[in-house]
């Protein structure tokens, strides 16, 4: 957000701050809303179609003789679950690495911090013979961080530090990088590929309650970690100078944003593999509605991310019935085109 951006907000009335706080609100539960609507068909579709009041009925008097419980209880109910988390977690990693880079092109995929995690997790799968959630989930954590220490650290260097653009090609050459050490690992150990393809690709599907119970407490630290940040991020937007002139610490600001997309990418990929796009999308979609405020924008974004992720995946189970195309595939398909038009528009504009 830039600081005219900020100054223009500051200067509306008290009547247009509380219209656009009404419209604001009314919106976030119209979001809620289709949120619950999209979960509700996620429980309902699929090879085996179930009628919502059967899947009502799965939850409040199960019969584990019947398939139709089975399916919604064990199957449906831990991806939906799965879908939630992941999708808030992609969204809100997206829009702090945006707002905290000041950079229209920050997504965990593109920066190469889905690859640094999924590099971690491939050691842990070969060296240490991890095979959970629970056991991925620190390795992707390290391979995050490093991963994102390594883009910023080759973003910065040269005169135009930092620069959006810089920025995405100091994450794709990393990505590329971590790629090969990663296909190099696999093309000599193929019971680490056999368990690693199905991870990879990015998938809500295959997964348990377990799964969910392992990631719960680190997507909930991360959620609250990013919308914390959202002051933190409208300071440092009005610029380093200005942020320590009315006396924030820029520093511990810039700790809080970068612990909070650790946590948060680096548990998404834990749970369901690299997901592409839906941190660099839902931010920006966002943005047209919210404004650069981030008080709103990451609200929203925690409960738009999942509805399109759990969109993505109920697509994917309908085009290619009985069979089905993975999440991290129908993710990519519908923000590769949108990741071009954002580089085309921010080249333009960037040093």
């Amino acid at each position: 957000m830039s600081a005219t951006a900020t100054r223009a907000t500051a200067d509306t009335s008290p009547s247009q701050r509380a219209r656009r706080t009404r419209r604001l609100t009314l919106g976030l539960i119209g979001c809620i809303v289709l949120l619950a609507v999209v979960c509700a068909l996620s429980l309902c579709i699929g090879s085996k179609p179930i009628p919502l009041s059967e899947v009502w009925r799965a939850f409040t008097d199960d019969d584990s003789s019947l398939q139709e419980h089975i399916i919604v209880r064990q199957l449906r109910q831990p991806r939906t679950l799965i879908g939630l988390i992941a999708g808030a977690c992609l969204g809100l990693s997206g829009a702090v690495m945006q707002g905290l880079t000041h950079n229209p092109l920050a997504d965990p995929g593109i920066l190469g911090i889905d690859a640094g995690a999924a590099f971690a997790v491939v050691i842990a799968i070969h060296a240490f013979d991890v095979n959970s959630a629970s056991g991925f989930i620190w390795f992707a954590f390290v391979g995050a961080a490093f991963a994102s220490v390594l883009v910023y650290g080759l973003g910065n260097m040269g005169r135009h530090a930092a620069a959006p653009v810089r920025l995405a090609l100091a994450g794709m050459a990393t990505a590329a990088v971590l790629g090969a050490l990663t296909t190099s690992v696999l093309l000599s150990d193929q019971q680490t590929l056999d368990q690693y393809r199905f991870w990879v690709v990015g998938s809500l599907s295959g997964r348990d309650m377990q799964v969910v119970r392992d990631v719960a407490p680190f997507a909930i630290v991360a959620v609250a970690l990013c919308l914390l940040s959202a002051r933190s991020l409208n300071t440092l937007a009005l610029g380093e100078d200005t942020a320590r002139s009315l006396g924030a610490s820029v520093l511990r600001a810039r700790m809080l944003c970068s612990v909070a997309i650790v946590l948060s990418a680096g548990t998404a990929t834990a749970a369901c593999g690299p997901i592409g796009f839906v941190g660099l999308t839902v931010p920006h979609l966002v943005r047209r509605w919210t404004g650069p405020e981030h008080r709103w924008l990451l609200p929203y974004s925690t409960v738009v991310a999942p509805t399109l992720l759990l969109g993505a995946d109920i697509i994917g189970r309908v085009i290619d019935r009985p069979s089905e195309v993975q999440v991290g595939i129908v993710t990519a398909l519908l923000g590769a085109p949108f990741f071009v038009v954002v580089a085309r528009r921010t080249r333009i504009s960037s040093p």
